[in-house]
């Protein structure tokens, strides 16, 4: 089969290589459609992820398609289901599983290689991420699952309240999609991102605001005359830019959430003004990844059309121009592209 291997920074290419068969437990799909992502542009240009993956690897971790072919022993499961699956499930064994923090598990079983013809799903995965697909939802539309139970997750740690003004950092998949699933609670969402057609979807997806950073002089000084002199009560950073880390944590008002949300290289760090989070009471944490019960809200809430994330999906492209959409991505062309296989 054709698929895309990872070999380093900025060094995908398209292979042939063998058909995946399954093991006991395991399941093939044929790939329908598979969505590009910012996590996967951050790992083409960094050459690779400290959790997820390490090159030479395949590549990609969203997709839904048909199930082809079934391990021995797997159960519930018929060759022809329409199905997506996440690309990670916890052990459900270990210290974390038992207090149900799954995504501090530190057994993870991760899955990459969307980008290619058929996927190999695990058989982990299998008994606890593999869900069916209404017959209705398109591929590439599923195929958002996981980031959606992301982001999912994300907001269910945020601490957010009534009437919260709460500011978003980030204008590209996740913060847009942070944007959309706010925007649907009694809540004042503010976008701040880099470009006017991505600030745009931010509105139609329920921005009370957006801004463009680049004509911001003074952002802490915009967040508090938003929000009567007090800064956002919930800060939501989906950049994973150390800068940005630091400029979240300062426009957050005394006693407010930062969800430090997006990843950032490997050993980076930042300064912290101490009186600030101590007088000022700040709950700063990090939010990684997702848990299985966000995957199936994820897919319930794509399956209701409720939020338009279609809109997010700028073309369908076939699976040989993968690292051209990858490079259109790095220049901020689209926000997320369907490969078909």
């Amino acid at each position: 089969m054709l698929a895309a291997v990872l070999y380093g920074q900025e060094d995908l290419r398209l292979e042939t290589v063998a058909d995946p068969t399954p093991a006991a437990g395991e399941v093939i799909i044929k790939v329908g459609a598979a969505t590009t992502c910012g996590t996967d542009l951050k790992v083409w240009r960094r050459g690779g992820h400290a959790k997820m993956l390490k090159p030479p690897t395949l590549f990609g971790h969203e997709a839904a398609g048909q199930i082809v072919a079934l391990g021995k022993d797997v159960q519930g499961w018929q060759v022809g289901d329409r199905v997506v699956a996440n690309n990670s499930a916890p052990c459900m064994e270990c210290f974390f599983c038992q207090r149900q923090e799954y995504s501090l598990c530190p057994n993870l079983t991760w899955n990459n290689g969307t980008f290619a013809e058929y996927l190999k799903i695990p058989d982990q995965i299998v008994k606890h991420n593999l869900l069916p697909l209404p017959e209705d939802l398109p591929d590439a539309l599923a195929s958002m699952t996981e980031p959606l139970a992301c982001v999912l997750h994300g907001v269910a740690r945020s601490n957010v309240k009534l009437c919260d003004r709460i500011v978003v950092l980030g204008d590209g998949a996740i913060g847009l999609m942070f944007v959309a699933v706010l925007a649907q609670q009694p809540v004042e969402v503010f976008l701040f991102g880099g470009h006017d057609e991505r600030l745009l979807l931010g509105d139609k997806f329920g921005a009370a605001k957006t801004f463009n950073y680049h004509q911001v002089s003074d952002m802490p000084a915009l967040v508090r005359d938003l929000t009567d002199g007090m800064g956002a009560d919930v800060v939501i950073e989906a950049t994973g830019v150390p800068s940005v880390w630091e400029n979240a944590i300062a426009i957050a008002r005394p006693g407010a959430t930062v969800n430090l949300f997006g990843g950032c290289p490997r050993d980076s760090t930042i300064t912290v003004n101490t009186e600030q989070l101590h007088y000022s009471e700040l709950t700063i944490k990090g939010v990684f990844h997702n848990t299985p019960i966000y995957v199936r809200e994820a897919l319930s809430l794509l399956a209701s059309r409720t939020i338009p994330f279609e809109l997010m999906v700028s073309e369908h492209r076939p699976l040989g121009d993968l690292e051209q959409v990858f490079r259109d991505m790095k220049a901020r062309k689209s926000i997320k592209v369907a490969m078909v296989p």
